[in-house]
């Protein structure tokens, strides 16, 4: 077992989950509205609420193994681990894991340079 394969700490139910990230989605929302930025620009490069549970998720599992940057292979078992713990956040997990979003900027693996 390696840091990143450390067993995914139950913190809430799925719904709170969604909910909890729907109101930091809806901050980042109106901070660039706030900030003169055009929905129409910006609106579609944000990740959805299941994406954003996926990587809060993602986020506490790396804490929890120390911190480090994981692998491209450590990431996708984290990923694996997160669908198997949440059935609900799958298809987000598998949007996550394939570069099909790789232009996204806070996509992990674009800002680590590991898409192909």
């Amino acid at each position: 077992m390696t840091d990143h394969d450390t067993p995914l700490r139950r913190r809430a139910s799925l719904e709170v989950l969604r909910a909890e990230a729907a109101d930091e989605r809806d901050v980042i929302v109106y901070e660039r509205l706030r900030a003169g930025e055009d929905p129409w620009e910006f609106m579609e490069d944000l990740p959805t609420v299941d994406e954003l549970v996926v990587l809060t998720l993602r986020g506490e599992l790396i804490t929890a193994g120390g911190g480090t940057r994981p692998t491209r292979a450590a990431h996708f078992r984290m990923l694996r681990q997160i669908a198997l713990e949440y059935p609900g956040l799958t298809r987000a997990v598998w949007r996550l894991a394939g570069d099909a979003e790789a232009y996204r900027t806070w996509d992990a693996t674009v800002r680590t340079g590991e898409a192909s």
